[in-house]
């Protein structure tokens, strides 16, 4: 079910089918190929050519040959493709999909705080999680997702000090996989962060077979009592891995549902609720509203009129240079 967008005036209503087949027809016409993440909505997954997580989705797109790439995701992972293949088109079905994590960490106060601990004389290397804008990128050392982030970590001198931005969960959980002390931004998603630890010990109560995979962005309280903790490429291996039929507990965003049961169909999913903050009542909430932006109509309006369009800017060189070292080499 798609959720209406606090704001936004709903769309109109279309046929599904008939919105994929005009995508198709545009897609030939425009000589175009669509990207999806894994947290977009199931159908529009299902019409894209390449379906990932960021660091799969970021690869792919310096594969492609076709001259436009259509983003279904969030700004950011719009502006790594473009970054990644400046030659190509890179369109979004809505610009204002943004990421809160994103937001969390601005460039001019990251430099600051950059600034002050060199001051300090502090040696320093700045390892930012691909949710951050591009300015942000262009001022750090390396880039890393949730799929690459301990092998780079492992890389860094033992000597060197680590600033983690933006993601504190997921910093704090590499802190206890690699042993790395780190400086931690005090950064999270707003869907990871909200899970129910109540609900979750609740469910596994009453479903003792059961087993919980977390995403590491969630709180460290639910990776405490998680049995698989991993990004979402990982997850969709993981259940692949287990030919015997199992329920699943999954603790990240509710539409990764989607490409778990076509990966893995024998297992039973249950997502793990979330808490409404103005409440502090329990809901099916984990929905990112950022992805949610990503319609089937925008995709066809995408298509159809060329925009919006992510549009080169200077710093994009600069965080170029890190994001190919950090994700392509």
């Amino acid at each position: 079910m798609i959720l209406p967008i606090l704001g936004e005036k709903p769309e109109i209503y279309e046929d599904p089918l008939d919105l994929m087949v005009e995508i198709d027809t545009l897609k030939q016409e425009k000589q175009a190929k669509i990207l999806a993440h894994y947290y977009v909505d199931g159908e529009i997954q299902d019409i894209a050519d390449y379906t990932g997580d960021s660091l799969k989705l970021a690869r792919d797109a310096t594969t492609i040959d076709a001259p436009v790439i259509v983003f279904c995701g969030v700004h950011f992972m719009g502006e790594s493709a473009k970054i990644l293949s400046p030659d190509k088109t890179v369109l979004m079905p809505d610009l204002l999909a943004g990421c809160s994590l994103a937001e969390s960490c601005q460039a001019p106060e990251l430099k600051a705080l950059q600034d002050k601990l060199r001051a300090e004389g502090r040696d320093i290397v700045t390892v930012a999680y691909i949710n951050t804008t591009a300015a942000v990128k262009s001022l750090c050392d390396w880039i890393v997702t949730s799929g690459n982030a301990r092998e780079i970590i492992d890389r860094i001198p033992a000597e060197r000090e680590i600033l983690f931005v933006p993601d504190q969960h997921l910093g704090r959980y590499l802190m206890d996989v690699t042993g790395r002390s780190m400086i931690l931004w005090p950064g999270a998603c707003m869907v990871h962060e909200i899970f129910s630890l109540q609900d979750l010990l609740r469910a596994k109560k009453n479903h003792p077979e059961s087993i919980v995979i977390a995403h590491p962005e969630c709180p460290h309280n639910i990776l405490e009592v998680s049995d698989f903790i991993g990004g979402t490429e990982k997850m969709r291996t993981y259940v692949q891995s287990l030919a015997e039929p199992h329920r699943f507990l999954v603790a990240t965003e509710s539409e990764m549902i989607h490409p778990l049961r076509k990966a893995a169909p024998q297992h039973e999913y249950i997502p793990v609720p979330g808490i409404m903050e103005n409440t502090g009542e329990t809901c099916a909430c984990n929905r990112c509203p950022h992805m949610a932006r990503n319609t089937l109509q925008k995709v066809r309006d995408c298509l159809k009129y060329g925009q919006p369009e992510i549009v080169w800017q200077p710093y994009f060189d600069q965080a170029r240079d890190v994001l190919q070292r950090s994700l392509l080499q």
